[in-house]
């Protein structure tokens, strides 16, 4: 008993060490996965319930008035090298200029769809949801191969239904994978263990940093940074007025571009 002491004084404090981090590891996984899956999402949905119908019209009618400009603009080049005006032409060529503003439409209504469809998801109860994060924090412990880096393809494939599982809220099946997986882990043997601890804390620890980074990134970009907007009715009027108007601008741009392009084909 003392001979193992002394053989490994510094074991039981590296092991203590590298148990905090991983605990650390874990929480951290969970703040991500529950900013990026859950409130993030939900964050995205409120927006394009909210402002979605005004932000797409007004990207259609800025996509609009551009292709207008840019129309007209071709048109009075072809008339100032005295060249026969053909409008199918000029459409098609312009249909290929702007493939990438009518991607962009076609992805904006996408986002509106899902949107919709998350709208009409049921919500879980305060209880269900405080549980399906317990389980979820479980299992990330247990699965996820960042903290369990010889993890088998099986149980890789069992952790992503568990993302799945959590990011659609459906307990039932996170509680059936928790149940198979949430089991005490095995102690390491210090003989066998001092050195292999030493690595797991260096990884654990450059783990920690690149975990906080993305956590930081994720509040820097998208659909976080409209958090205060949509937590405020107050704003998100101020912001559908400040939509209309510009419609109600790009409809008047629009429509003195048709009036220009009519004049020059006369």
């Amino acid at each position: 008993m003392s001979s193992n002491i002394i053989l490994f004084p510094d074991y039981e404090k590296l092991k203590a060490d590298v148990d905090k981090l991983r605990a650390e590891i874990s929480m951290l996984i969970y703040q991500r996965d529950e900013l990026a899956l859950v409130e993030c999402k939900n964050l995205e949905m409120e927006y394009m319930l909210a402002l979605g119908d005004l932000e797409y019209k007004a990207y259609e009618l800025n996509c609009l008035v551009l292709r207008l400009k840019r129309k007209a603009e071709m048109i009075r080049a072809r008339i100032n090298r005295q060249e026969k005006i053909i409008l199918s032409a000029i459409e098609s060529a312009l249909d290929e200029e702007f493939a990438d503003y009518q991607t962009r439409l076609e992805e904006q209504i996408n986002r509106m769809n899902a949107a919709i469809e998350r709208d009409k998801c049921p919500s879980l109860s305060e209880e269900d949801s405080g549980e399906l994060k317990k389980l979820y924090h479980a299992v990330v412990k247990a699965l996820h191969p960042d903290l369990n880096p010889g993890i088998g393809p099986e149980k890789l494939k069992l952790f992503h239904n568990a993302v799945l599982a959590y990011e659609n809220g459906d307990l039932n099946s996170l509680r059936l994978i928790s149940a198979m997986v949430c089991e005490p882990e095995a102690p390491l043997r210090a003989e066998d263990g001092l050195t292999a601890l030493k690595k797991e804390r260096e990884r654990l620890r450059s783990l920690i940093a690149a975990l906080r980074e993305e956590i930081a990134k994720i509040k820097s970009e998208y659909p976080y940074t409209v958090k205060e907007l949509v937590n405020s009715r107050e704003k998100i009027a101020e912001k559908r007025a400040e939509l209309t108007e510009l419609i109600e601008q790009l409809r008047e741009a629009a429509a003195a571009y048709e009036k220009t392009i009519k004049e020059m084909l006369r």
